[in-house]
């Protein structure tokens, strides 16, 4: 039995997380739980969340041994931005209800292991305060709105800040019905019994509303200050997002958006080989293969088994880039050898951030690394370019 699943709560809460399942434990305890099932949940019936996981941890490895090991480098470019190790970390709304200021924490944790942090548009720390922060230039994700100005605002809000690549969510032309958000209230109407335990929920952590409601505020989007005065997290929010996220969009859009973005552009939210293409056309840098890490709608691909299609489709004319489902060193080295130029991580910095701050993300990005460096020396490859599926043990004929 594993430490966290003790029934010790003191020894839980103390342990020295020595993986993804530790942190994402240690923060359920220490977060209300509408926070904690925000990050955790996924939509529908959560089954393409589950196999985000599950399809990855049918990938089994091909140990090789007696290979000359001594020198293992694990660096890469990604967009001609270099990488100390091929991971980014993901953009991740609401970051600042999980700790006080938390996508400070993040940008400075990624800065420290070299590589980026990409700011989402529903940050509660502005970019401004992000950018400020490190000194590594920041990814920025936006949303694209009805109302234009808000996305050329902040699109000159992050050349002025700094950063160096747009992410640009494509698969939010209406948002996921996530059943666990409706059940807590973030979303949808609140009625008296969830008002009452939300209330009840929320005075069982004093620590969180001592850290992160008061002394963390304000908690308003950092981002959004111009579009939304004063809103407060999450009620304010939601009726302004229904309002504003544009299903309208097409492909036709992307000619607007370089006219307002001259750096690199990567479309999230890539499932199919033909979308894949037709981002490619229309001047994409980089495609992340994602499904919104099983936020949005159920039942599609998990991104690993949508990827190497992608990458057959489109991986000599751009960087191909994978999220969702990614937990561990072992994780990252699977997507490589599928054809992934890196992969971006959103949960588990969301949840060691919950339950031990920068220093929690430190030692996650620390972890991930020390599980390549195994992963890379027990496989027999001493560097990123060697990767490709003849590291995999198992796998398709079609996959190959």
């Amino acid at each position: 039995m594993s430490p966290v699943q003790r029934d010790d709560r003191h020894h839980s809460l103390n342990l020295v997380p020595a993986s993804y399942e530790d942190y994402r434990e240690l923060a359920r305890r220490r977060l209300p739980r509408q926070i904690f099932d925000y990050i955790d949940g996924g939509s529908f019936n959560e089954v393409t969340l589950a196999a985000n996981r599950t399809d990855l941890q049918r990938l089994h490895l091909r140990q090789r041994v007696l290979r000359d090991v001594s020198e293992l480098d694990l660096s890469t470019t990604v967009m001609g931005e270099q990488l100390s190790l091929p991971l980014i970390l993901a953009p991740v709304g609401f970051g600042g209800m999980f700790a006080q200021r938390a996508e400070v924490h993040a940008a400075r944790s990624a800065e420290r292991a070299g590589i980026s942090f990409c700011e989402s548009t529903l940050s509660i720390c502005s970019m401004e305060e992000v950018a400020a922060a490190s000194k590594r230039p920041l990814w920025f994700q936006l949303y694209i709105m009805k109302d234009r100005r808000y996305a050329e605002d902040l699109m000159a809000r992050a050349q002025a800040a700094g950063c160096t690549t747009l992410v640009v969510t494509v698969d939010l032309a209406v948002v996921g019905k996530r059943h666990r958000d409706v059940r807590n209230g973030i979303s949808g109407p609140l009625s008296r019994i969830n008002r009452l335990r939300r209330g009840i929920d929320i005075a069982r952590h004093p620590r969180w509303v001592r850290e992160v409601a008061w002394e963390g505020r304000p908690l308003t989007f950092g981002n959004l200050e111009r579009a939304l005065p004063n809103a407060r997290v999450p009620g304010d929010f939601q009726g302004w997002v229904a309002s504003q996220f544009d299903p309208s969009v097409t492909w036709d859009d992307l000619a607007w958006l370089r006219s307002h973005w001259p750096g690199k552009i990567a479309l999230k939210g890539i499932l199919d080989p033909e979308d894949a293409r037709q981002a490619v056309a229309n001047g994409a840098d980089a495609v992340i293969v994602s499904n919104h890490g099983g936020r949005q709608l159920d039942d599609v691909p998990s991104s690993i088994s949508a990827l190497p299609a992608i990458v057959n489709a489109v991986g000599v004319d751009c960087d191909v880039l994978m999220d969702g489902g990614i937990r561990s060193g072992l994780d990252v080295v699977k997507a490589l050898a599928l054809g992934a130029r890196a992969c971006l991580v959103g949960r588990p910095w969301a949840f060691a951030v919950a339950a031990r701050g920068e220093e929690g993300v430190d030692h996650l990005l620390k972890n991930i690394r020390d599980e390549m460096l195994v992963t890379f020396g027990l496989t027999g490859v001493t560097n990123v370019e060697q990767i490709d599926a003849s590291v995999l043990a198992t796998i398709s004929a079609e996959e190959r």
